[in-house]
């Protein structure tokens, strides 16, 4: 039975330590798992992926909170009951209420009763309450997991949208959004392939087309034209 520890961020420029360091506390022989990757969906998130191929029954995934498993409501279920039903064992630190030992509590201890009362339609009657109840606990225990993960999706959406009115309010006061229009973000690499394409290319110093130059130098044709038009101004 093996432990892993997913943690995943949304930019490489976030910290993904106080993740690693909560799963750490309560599983520290667990195998980490780092990504950074900024969608909702699971697609494009290669170490995830291995992961899912990886994991057997009995094994373990630990997560900081339900939104590191997905932001997408649908998808999270849909990925939730595929590892419950694959038996294996999910953990969410922040939302223990939905780690699947307390879906599959709800389904283990669905009331199991034996109604014999010798009349038939009494005991039909009974039956049918039994397995009402029993659907009705799963449904609450469904009905909880759907709402973590529609929560997560919430939140995300709620920050986009304050990120959008805040850009939207600095915009209306007039201030600066973006770099503005002829300034360039300069670099160590890029000033490095800006001297050596002034050097090199024919169009500055050198005697080199733009092709021989982009393979002395290094960089993409994108780079290549957009140092150009920078060194222009």
């Amino acid at each position: 039975m093996s432990v892993y520890g997913y943690c995943r961020i949304s930019t490489r420029k976030q910290s993904i330590e106080r993740q690693i360091r909560n799963i750490k506390e309560k599983y520290p022989n667990a195998t980490i798992i780092e990504e950074a990757y900024t969608g909702t969906k699971i697609v494009g998130r290669e170490k995830w992926k291995n992961l899912l191929n990886r994991v057997k029954v009995n094994d373990t995934i630990v997560f900081d909170s339900v939104s590191r498993l997905s932001r997408d409501a649908e998808e999270g279920f849909e990925l939730y009951e595929r590892l419950f039903n694959k038996g294996v064992e999910l953990v969410f630190l922040k939302e223990p209420h939905i780690n699947t030992s307390t879906y599959r509590e709800a389904v283990d201890n669905k009331l199991k009763v034996s109604v014999n009362t010798g009349d038939m339609a009494t005991d039909e009657l009974m039956d049918s309450i039994i397995q009402a109840l029993n659907k009705y606990i799963l449904s609450l225990a469904k009905t909880q997991i759907k709402l973590a993960f529609e929560q997560a999706e919430k939140e995300v959406k709620d920050l986009q949208q304050r990120t959008k009115e805040g850009i939207e309010t600095a915009r209306l006061a007039g201030k600066q959004i973006g770099q503005k229009k002829g300034n360039t973000f300069e670099t160590k690499k890029s000033i490095k392939a800006k001297e050596e394409i002034r050097k090199y290319s024919k169009d500055f110093m050198g005697t080199l087309n733009d092709i021989e130059v982009m393979k002395l130098v290094g960089v993409s044709r994108n780079s290549y034209y957009k140092y150009k038009k920078e060194m222009s101004f």
